[in-house]
């Protein structure tokens, strides 16, 4: 546990360095203005969005106590929301658990398919790769040369196939061979793309064909670079395709990390995963405590 925290503080160093100092100096503010105004260009700064940022703001205005400690305490609720989604269905052997993954083009879909491949079958449990993102040839040898590293096999077809008929296909083979996990990786695309959002939907009723629990999760993967675009994609793809939470990758590329707290704030969607490094144990469950510390602390 120790070196997973390492990980993740190393992860977070760029978005700590241009956080965290300029926070430390605003909360000393005694004007209660200048305390707002400081603050408020801080935390925009950093990406952390209009809604968060007021939220915290109001959390120590006024207040007696540590100030440092009560902003800590309010970005931990911000982060776990409300509650009613903070639990993940179990993965349980005898599936298949299902997991979709969306996003526009160069998030990372296909290389968090890989990881998450990875992690699960390091866990022991059985694995299949789906490559449903058929516009890219490489996309498909991406998939493949993960699979290969993780002992995991991927089902196929040629370049502009169906993209449905991968993830219908994946999941017929994943039932037949009892695996536990099958993860579908799909095309990237422009959330302003309906004729491309309205394929998603394609391919997730395909697969409630086989059973209304298909998918049992379906993630947006998100680069953590475009800040407050983030929000965008993450309400449009919402609406196309009823997420279940949100995958963040690319942390330690970007100082502007905060924006992980606005999309938990105005979109109301769980983090599950955050990825900070190209390895593939670099890509972690999502913890809003751990995260806080090792972005605060």
């Amino acid at each position: 546990m120790a070196g997973f925290f390492v990980n993740l503080k190393r992860g977070l160093q760029k978005t700590r360095s241009g956080l965290v100092n300029s926070l430390k100096s605003a909360v000393t503010r005694q004007d209660p203005e200048e305390l707002r105004e400081e603050l408020e260009a801080v935390l925009l700064q950093g990406d952390v969005g209009i809604l968060a940022a007021d939220r915290l703001i109001k959390s120590i205005q006024g207040q007696d106590g540590d100030r440092w400690q009560l902003l800590e305490e309010e970005m931990l609720r911000i982060l776990e929301g409300e509650g009613e989604n903070g639990e993940r269905p179990p993965i349980t052997t005898g599936g298949p658990h299902v997991i979709l993954l969306v996003g526009t083009n160069g998030s990372g879909k296909t290389t968090t398919a890989g990881k998450l491949a990875s992690k699960y079958a390091g866990e022991g449990k059985s694995v299949l790769l789906a490559a449903a993102d058929t516009y890219r040839a490489a996309a498909i040898e991406q998939l493949q040369i993960w699979g290969e590293r993780s002992g995991v096999d991927v089902i196929s077809q040629e370049r502009g196939a169906d993209a449905a008929s991968v993830a219908y296909d994946s999941l017929s083979a994943a039932i037949a061979r009892n695996m536990d996990v099958l993860i579908v990786d799909t095309a990237g695309r422009l959330q302003t793309r309906s004729n491309l959002m309205d394929e998603l939907k394609k391919i997730r009723r395909v697969l409630q064909k086989q059973g209304d629990q298909y998918p049992q999760e379906t993630f947006l993967v998100l680069d953590a670079t475009i800040g407050q675009n983030a929000l965008s994609q993450a309400r449009l793809f919402h609406e196309a395709v009823e997420l279940d939470g949100l995958i963040l990758t690319k942390l330690d590329g970007t100082a502007k990390g905060g924006m992980v707290l606005a999309v938990r704030q105005e979109v109301d969607l769980p983090v599950r995963y955050i990825g900070v490094g190209e390895r593939a144990d670099d890509l972690m469950e999502f913890s809003p405590k751990e995260f806080v510390q090792a972005l605060l602390e």
